[in-house]
């Protein structure tokens, strides 16, 4: 079986509660497009979980891409570290992951840092007779130099946002986290959307566990099993609060 989630963001949690549901068994395995670490505390946790892991595929995100830059520790020649990407990591829910980064032996953290510099921006397979591209938050292939805000490939491939209204990928169906669908649809709690071969699965893992009055969206972890398309959500203790 072939299971694809992203944006994890820490929620030790939510991605217990997927990995309770779908028995990952050694002959399948998992794509995580990403973000794994920032916003809650389990990030490194699951970090170093993944790593040990010979049938889970991880793809760089823009959480991670920014904890390099700011440990001054960029993912290619391209990346040039500035003064600001500390504070930028810092503001974007990174504070957590690097007191959880301190706690641990240099060896380890030496380890955590070679493994996200050495992460996909895409990975491409097949399955039942559809092509598909999974990526962070865009295609690396479709990057030009008419994307002057972006400052180099792996910018573009991990922070580029996926429109529903972009055409639609001839060649591919493209699978993406990054951008919570309530980007996409209405529903909250937020469930993966599908497009014209276009399918989204940041479901929000890294918001809240308990929305308060004044952040009434309900994020939770989401995983596709791409073999029948079947969707796992995790179990959310606000379903209970309000009758689902």
């Amino acid at each position: 079986m072939i299971y694809v989630m992203s944006d994890i963001h820490g929620n030790f949690r939510r991605f217990r509660s997927i990995m309770e549901q779908i028995h990952l068994q050694s002959e399948d395995t998992l794509y995580i497009l990403g973000d794994v670490i920032d916003r809650h505390p389990g990030g490194i946790r699951i970090l170093r979980w993944i790593m040990e892991q010979p049938n889970v595929k991880m793809l760089l995100g823009n959480h991670e891409f920014m904890m390099l830059r700011a440990l001054e520790r960029p993912y290619d020649e391209e990346d040039v570290p500035g003064p600001g990407d500390m504070k930028l990591w810092h503001m974007n829910g990174g504070a957590v992951t690097h007191q959880s980064l301190k706690h641990q032996r240099l060896v380890v953290r030496e380890q955590i840092i070679q493994y996200l510099r050495g992460l996909p921006l895409s990975y491409d397979l097949s399955l039942n007779g559809i092509d598909y591209k999974l990526v962070h938050g865009a295609p690396p292939d479709k990057y030009n130099a008419a994307f002057r805000s972006y400052k180099s490939r792996t910018h573009y491939s991990v922070w580029k946002r996926t429109y529903a209204f972009e055409l639609k990928n001839e060649d591919y169906t493209l699978i993406f986290g990054h951008t919570p669908t309530l980007d996409y649809q209405p529903d909250c709690p937020m469930k993966i959307w599908r497009g014209r071969r276009k399918i989204g699965i940041d479901c929000g893992s890294g918001y809240p566990e308990d929305p308060q009055e004044k952040y009434l969206k309900y994020g939770r972890l989401a995983c596709l099993r791409l073999d029948d398309m079947a969707e796992f959500y995790s179990d959310e203790p606000w379903k209970e609060k309000n009758n689902e």
